[in-house]
């Protein structure tokens, strides 16, 4: 019993993980710019569909990946540039609404370049599996969780080290401020949505090989990192990483102690649940502005 629990523990931290950048990526473009971006998916379907097929075309693995990083930062400034700055001062409903738009473009453009057959991307170190007190572990979840954390505490040294992140900091507490001290939160804003999809294109490079790549990836990806910024307290960096492992680990159990086929049907109802019960999050301030 103790092996079968430590097995889907594994399993939910290393889709919790993925879950946790997704939701980290929330966080900051709400924290920038106070915009809801529901095309966080697609770049982590950028990054995902990037590495796999420029890999099978023979491209080695590090500059398949850099190489979808650096599209999906592209693309994420776009998409602020061109979408969300244009409607700066628009209701809370248009923003999302746009976001979505947006995603679906994406995901329209990404069939039109790649097409809509499943991509494989082969393990980085192998499909050994490595034992771990009764149950197994596969090298591709160590690489997941270990990127995951890398980029985790990268994420936490930018905001606490670095100029740029506190400028960053000051906009998302009060813009106004911010602009009075000589931030360009323009600017800012662009640099949160090129920060947001490189984490979530590193993400899908990683996950790719278990999951699969395809253009329709990032949609139930970004749904769940949602649901763990939500978690967590939306804004909140640490809250969306804690609500990520929660989300992953309690999908990981349902499935495997009630039922696969409500996997996914796990993070929607941890989602109704904080929001009738717990509006404000793990982590989030009472009273936050346009949550």
């Amino acid at each position: 019993m103790f092996a079968e629990f430590l097995q889907y523990l594994l399993s939910g931290i290393t889709i919790g993980a993925i879950y946790a950048l997704a939701g980290l990526g929330f966080s900051i473009i709400y924290n920038a710019s106070h915009v809801i971006n529901f095309a966080q998916g697609e770049f982590i379907m950028i990054g995902g569909m990037a590495a796999a097929v420029l890999t099978a075309s023979g491209v080695p693995l590090p500059l398949a990946i850099a190489a979808g990083t650096a599209a999906a930062m592209l693309v994420g400034v776009l998409v602020a540039k061109f979408t969300v700055e244009r409607a700066r001062n628009a209701s809370i409903t248009t923003l999302i609404i746009i976001t979505i738009g947006a995603s679906i473009f994406l995901r329209g453009v990404a069939d039109l370049v790649w097409g809509k057959d499943i991509r494989r991307l082969d393990a980085f170190s192998g499909e050994t599996p490595i034992g771990v007190l009764g149950a197994s572990v596969m090298p591709q979840s160590l690489w997941v969780m270990g990127v995951a954390l890398v980029l985790i505490l990268a994420i936490g040294f930018f905001f606490n080290r670095t100029l740029a992140g506190k400028a960053m900091l000051a906009t998302s507490h009060n813009r106004l401020a911010a602009q009075l001290v000589g931030v360009n939160v323009k600017l800012v804003v662009l640099a949160a949505f090129a920060m947001s999809a490189a984490l979530g294109a590193i993400g899908g490079a990683v996950v790719a090989p278990i999951n699969f790549a395809s253009t329709e990836m990032g949609i139930m990806l970004g749904l769940k990192g949602f649901t763990a910024a939500v978690l967590g307290g939306l804004g909140n960096g640490v809250g969306a990483v804690v609500g990520g492992v929660i989300v992953g680990v309690a999908e990981t159990l349902g499935a495997g102690y009630i039922s696969s086929a409500y996997k996914d049907a796990m993070a929607f109802v941890i989602i109704l649940l904080v929001l009738l019960f717990m509006p404000n999050g793990l982590f989030g301030k009472r009273g936050t502005e346009r949550v």
